[in-house]
């Protein structure tokens, strides 16, 4: 389950050479980060193919050859999203919460070579190795600000980002103040007319969190859909729901269900009514309160929970 769910992969080539330091690029091994250790693996099936796991969950993958190549299909459902929206030649304006090894930021610099992009990662020594191994636009196409995500979001000045991708775990968990209707209405002040809020919910057969974090985005935006596969959405497995909010409608370019159907196992999206019967009784994700203060024999004792992350 989460970021690092892959399905229906083919053989594409022997296991890749590696790049040692000499050339600048990656080398496996285990390494140490400021939240534990990260793990660069080849990918047998990809000539300079690469596996990010981040303490030990497979947190990313990244094409030295072909940034072009999203290997997690939730990443290619974000894709599906925003290309019928923008033109290649658009200055595209692009949050990311949450960095990895920055296969979507690469994609996108990709294939909008005008686009300003900021990714946020709360380990900072994992930034770093990131930006040698894997060749990375330098600034400012490409910004790596360490940081914590939902602080970020809300240092940010309003309407200035097109879209916002939040893809941030904690294992196989996203912390839980970065999914409430406090932290997506930063989003939507931080977002322009017209930009998309897209996120990675990863989420067990029950579906229980991805029909709460739908119902709060539905709170925020006038128009959100939800991309996954057939299985997925019918609570038969594991795995990755895609849950995308926008002031304008979303999903309606034919272009989009083609990408969705391209994939080895065809993705399905929901929009309208689907949505809000998929939502329906659900409850609006929130902040939990702040912590109260009493004083008990002369002394200061507090009580509550806040979010974590």
């Amino acid at each position: 389950m989460g970021r690092g769910e892959r399905k229906g992969r083919s053989r594409r080539g022997d296991r890749p050479t590696e790049r040692g330091p000499d050339a600048g690029g990656p080398v496996a091994g285990v390494y140490e980060i400021d939240t534990g250790t990260c793990e660069l693996v080849p990918d047998r099936f990809t000539p300079h193919g690469w596996v990010l796991k981040v303490n030990g969950v497979e947190s990313s993958h990244v094409d030295l050859d072909d940034p072009r190549r999203l290997d997690f299909e939730y990443m290619r459902w974000f894709a599906a999203l925003i290309a019928p929206r923008w033109s290649a030649d658009h200055r595209l304006r692009v949050l990311h919460l949450g960095g990895g090894a920055c296969s979507m930021a690469r994609y996108l610099a990709a294939g909008y070579p005008e686009a300003r992009q900021v990714v946020v990662e709360i380990d900072a020594a994992m930034a770093v190795l990131v930006r040698g191994w894997f060749d990375l636009p330098r600034a400012p196409r490409l910004r790596l600000r360490a940081g914590e995500a939902r602080t970020v979001l809300e240092s940010l000045r309003e309407d200035t980002r097109d879209v916002i991708i939040r893809d941030v775990f904690s294992g196989a968990v996203t912390p839980e103040r970065l999914t409430t209707a406090e932290c997506t209405a930063e989003a939507v002040r931080v977002l322009s007319p017209g930009g998309i809020y897209m996120v990675n919910c990863g989420d067990t057969p029950d579906r229980t969190v991805a029909r709460r974090e739908t119902a709060t985005m539905l709170q925020a935006f006038a128009h959100v859909v939800v991309i996954s596969d057939p299985a997925m959405l019918a609570g038969r497995r594991t795995g990755n729901i895609v849950i995308a909010g926008s002031d304008a409608p979303l999903g309606e370019s034919p272009d989009t269900m083609r990408a969705l159907l391209r994939g080895a196992v065809p993705a399905r999206m929901w929009a309208g009514e689907q949505v809000r019967r998929f939502a329906s009784g659900a409850r609006v994700l929130r902040d939990a309160p702040a912590a109260t203060s009493w004083t008990v024999e002369g002394s200061v004792s507090r009580e509550g929970t806040t979010a974590r992350g």
